[in-house]
């Protein structure tokens, strides 16, 4: 997850960083739909990985209450919404890898006045 300004991007290392790093990922995923081979987009020497094993990690998401989702009907259904991807350092908008949500009253108002900086 990386925490931005809004107006501010620009100079943002972490933003840049992230955004070639998905532009990669959807760009793969559109050659992968257009018929390229994993073999093509992997290159002339991916790295291995021996012993492997799937596994599940916690990522960062967002619990709340939403109003207005347009595949989660209800008012003040409680949510968990897919991984956090972007959060405005005032809290009030964040980016899951679904959607944008506008973000109203936090669970603990303290906290948010502060500003959400988890690296700072």
């Amino acid at each position: 997850m990386v925490t931005f300004e809004q107006g501010r991007i620009a100079g943002n290392e972490l933003f840049e960083v992230e955004h070639q790093r998905l532009s990669r990922l959807v760009a793969d995923m559109d050659r992968l739909r257009e018929g390229a081979t994993v073999e093509e987009l992997a290159g002339e020497a991916p790295p291995c990985l021996e012993r492997w094993q799937l596994v599940q990690r916690p990522a960062s998401c967002l619990v709340g209450l939403s109003f207005g989702h347009p595949l989660l009907p209800g008012i003040g259904r409680p949510i968990i919404t897919s991984d956090l991807v972007l959060l405005t350092t005032d809290g009030s908008w964040a980016r899951t890898v679904s959607r944008w949500y506008r973000l109203g009253t936090p669970a603990d108002p303290e906290s948010a006045s502060k500003g959400y900086r988890p690296w700072n």
